[in-house]
């Protein structure tokens, strides 16, 4: 329950009790106030005060009362500023703390709310179908599912090498960027494929995986997209099991479904063209997020994590 200041009619109330000689418990229970606050007015009163002129003092008072405004320095404005601008969140502006601030991450989100940093890049808001909302997509019989693969990987919540995959799709549903996510790092790795059908996401695949020492990598989980129907070559080639997520069913790949979002607010936007950017364009915005610190890995950057499992050599093959 919030706390109410006192009013003028409970401190006349105290006065005429008190005078009637009740004491200060029976009197407390009387108003609905503490104890304490009914000693504050009797005591004023003894020494010779009177209500109006508590009631001042009291009002006085009150303009000390709730939380004091954060302020920051213009240093601390500037390293916010710059970092949001990087692609920061106000969650890893704080736990980074590359640059300590005298406020809680709660406190920060409400500053850029109030726009005092002037950039607009909050997490994005969670969406979700409508109620009754009967999914069609994905009837592909596909074979290797989520079961398949809990079978197989006991320990794939907690080993390196399993693989979320999608595409992110261009306009006019003519060209597309392939996304790979890497669980444990939560490293981004963007493909460009020539085109958006199945042959198209098969060769681009099958020329990143060429580059990668054989076995880096164990296992990817798609969606039942049309463009990964030619999974059984991909498979064959690369050594890696491929799986596929049920239909209508993005939760089963948050992860690559998180990182799809963070792609398009930091390059590769909807309605981008695709066929007019290249690789190295592709793997820029993906080695911009890999160097943006995540919470979920104890603000340390996918890439640093990334480099605990590969050898640094990799890397420049890798995206």
């Amino acid at each position: 329950m919030s706390y109410t200041h006192l009013t003028t009619d409970e401190a006349i109330m105290i006065e005429k009790y008190h005078d009637l000689g009740i004491k200060v418990a029976a009197i407390a229970l009387k108003v609905g106030r503490s104890r304490q606050t009914v000693y504050n007015v009797v005591n004023f009163l003894k020494s010779g005060g009177t209500v109006p002129g508590y009631l001042l003092r009291y009002k006085s008072n009150k303009k000390r009362c709730g939380r004091k405004p954060t302020e920051l320095s213009d240093e601390e404005k500037a390293h916010v500023a710059q970092k949001a601008s990087e692609g920061w969140n106000p969650q890893v502006i704080k736990g980074r703390s590359v640059v300590p601030l005298p406020c809680s991450e709660r406190t920060l989100y409400r500053l850029f709310e109030r726009g005092i940093f002037n950039v607009g890049l909050l997490p994005m808001k969670e969406k979700r179908k409508p109620n009754g909302h009967v999914e069609k997509r994905g009837k592909q019989p596909f074979r290797r599912g989520i079961r398949n693969r809990e079978a197989d990987y006991p320990g794939y919540e907690t080993e390196f090498g399993h693989l979320e995959g999608d595409t992110i799709v261009g306009s006019r549903h003519q060209s597309a960027v392939i996304t790979l996510v890497e669980r444990q790092s939560k490293a981004i790795i963007a493909l460009k494929p020539e085109g958006r059908t199945a042959m198209a996401v098969e060769e681009a695949i099958k020329k990143w995986a060429d580059k990668l020492p054989r076995n880096l990598f164990k296992s990817i989980t798609f969606d039942c997209g049309k463009e990964f129907s030619n999974w059984k070559s991909v498979c064959n080639h690369t050594d890696m099991d491929i799986y596929f997520a049920d239909p209508g069913t993005p939760s089963q790949r948050a992860l690559n479904e998180n990182s799809n979002g963070l792609l398009r607010r930091g390059g590769l936007a909807k309605g981008m063209d695709f066929s007019c950017v290249d690789q190295s364009f592709v793997s820029a915005v993906a080695d911009k997020r890999n160097n943006i610190p995540r919470k979920s890995l104890g603000f340390r950057t996918p890439l640093e994590v990334l480099t605990d499992y590969v050898d640094e050599r990799v890397l420049s093959s890798l995206y």
